[in-house]
């Protein structure tokens, strides 16, 4: 066979099965199982029917799904941004930083008790399952979203306990053993990758968002290239300064999120479109390296199991609980957000570093390791549909929206605002002439009301969830936008 005819080939089938994962989302939509889990399986099974089907090496693993993950968190940021992250910063901090720590001792604890597994060896398979990946809770979800901040809560856990997960585990193996001595070693590292990652991804979120409004390019296909550039560059600068960069490019994507900047839609479409083919990449190639006879073993999948269970039904449920208090959500919020917290592709990452790290017994420890995951994803993930409903948790319908209507200013324009109408809001029921009367100077020009276009009258009355375009003086350009996103506060009886 000739060289241009197997590069043919690995492209057709690499392109074939790119597109059966990207028509995998309308049968996720359908059966509730997420596309990432359908590859996974796809994989671990084509490897073990095809012959000559080579396994990539350990160190090709390592780096593509390191990318994929970069990729992954700074689309993440991105998509809670800062507005979102403030209000629920010191939750998220808790239950990733807190929480991740909490999961992993619960876990050790079982696995050493129930199944005789050493100290060390159920301390590393508990680090590795401990992260959570509420993309998954989404993709399950379909086109429904979760309102509120439980979904804010989910998605930046898995933001900040993926980098905390990760330098845990990299200290831990480090180590190579639990004493004082090492859980010294351990937490200064971890300490360190924390600091330096936080850093580093703040000064270059700031620096990033000067970058994209100060400097311009030659075309518009340039802009989401740059900060792809920019992304992957912190995460190398974060990780040579000894520090998290996963953290720092998680940290950069929410301070650059649905920010005002040139471009900035089609750069969050952009990385949207890509972490989602990264996570489909990350699955494909960590299927590969399952081997499928380990997991039918009775010493790997009757702990993995046993532990999956117990993660969603005891430790998660009762440990993570604890950090949630401060957060004082509903009952409703707080039994979906603990319930949600399912397993994606850092744990099968993880589970790979040990294994690469030699640890003993490996391949055992990382066939336990999938099963967590397959559980978490499979059955679990099944259910949150379900149990969203049943909670009563306000979810909102996102549809595809393929046409839209807009120009193009060569400078940025003063004092626009693009917002939506919050319940309780100061403008929720008025009329666009009392709008006008109550905030002063300031002009609608856009009015979408369920993916419609409205037409934009006096007597034309604002409800909740109307997405509005706003023009008003500089002088009221900062307090404008709360008049319609911010609850109108009752007075004290």
């Amino acid at each position: 066979m000739s060289d241009s005819y197997r590069f043919a080939l690995i492209v057709a089938w690499t392109s074939a099965v790119a597109l059966v994962a990207v028509l995998s989302n309308r049968l996720t939509a359908r059966f509730k199982v997420p596309a990432p889990l359908l590859m996974l399986v796809f994989s671990a099974v084509a490897i073990e029917v095809t012959p000559g089907l080579p396994v990539p090496p350990e160190g090709t693993v390592e780096r593509v799904v390191t990318i994929a993950l970069v990729l992954i968190l700074f689309d993440g940021g991105m998509h809670i941004g800062w507005d979102r992250f403030r209000s629920s910063a010191g939750s998220i901090a808790l239950v990733g930083l807190a929480g991740t720590f909490l999961t992993a001792a619960g876990g050790a604890v079982a696995l050493h008790v129930a199944f005789g597994l050493p100290w060390y060896l159920a301390v590393l398979v508990a680090t590795a399952v401990s992260p959570t990946d509420p993309a998954i809770v989404f993709s399950v979800l379909g086109q429904r979203e979760i309102a509120g901040r439980s979904g804010t809560i989910l998605e930046g856990e898995s933001g900040a306990n993926d980098p905390v997960g990760i330098a845990l585990m990299s200290g831990l193996l480090a180590a190579g053993t639990l004493s004082w001595a090492a859980f010294g070693y351990v937490g200064a590292a971890f300490a360190l990758q924390m600091v330096v990652g936080a850093a580093v991804g703040i000064a270059g979120g700031r620096a990033l968002m000067w970058f994209m409004r100060r400097v311009a390019l030659p075309s518009e296909g340039l802009y989401p290239l740059r900060t792809l550039a920019c992304a992957l560059m912190l995460y190398g600068v974060a990780t040579l300064a000894h520090g998290s960069g996963f953290l720092a490019v998680f940290v950069a994507g929410i301070l650059i999120g649905h920010r005002r900047a040139p471009f900035q839609r089609e750069i969050e479409r952009f990385h949207s479109a890509l972490a989602g083919l990264a996570e489909i990449v990350a699955f494909v190639v960590l299927g590969l390296t399952i081997d499928l006879d380990v997991l039918a073993r009775a010493d790997v999948w009757i702990p993995g199991l046993v532990l999956a269970v117990l993660l969603a039904c005891v430790i998660r449920p009762v440990l993570v609980r604890l950090c949630l208090i401060p957060a004082r959500l509903q009952r409703n919020e707080r039994t979906f957000v603990l319930f949600a917290g399912l397993k994606g592709a850092v744990p099968i990452l993880l589970g790979e570093l040990l294994r690469a790290a030699h640890a003993p017994d490996a391949e055992r420890l990382y066939g336990i390791v999938v099963v967590v995951v397959i559980f978490s994803v499979g059955v679990q993930g099944s259910l949150v549909p379900t149990v969203a409903r049943r909670l009563g948790l306000p979810m909102r319908t996102v549809t595809p929206e393929p046409w839209a209507i807009g120009v193009r200013l060569r400078d940025e324009p003063e004092g626009t605002h693009d917002v939506s109408v919050a319940a309780n809001s100061a403008v929720e029921g008025k009329t666009v002439r009392e709008v006008a009367e109550l905030a002063g100077a300031i002009w609608i020009s856009i009015i979408v009301r369920d993916s419609q276009l409205v037409p934009v009258t006096p007597e034309t009355k604002l409800l909740v969830g109307d997405h509005v375009v706003i023009m008003s003086d500089s002088d009221f350009s900062n307090s404008v936008p709360d008049l319609f996103t911010a609850p109108v506060k009752s007075d004290p009886a």
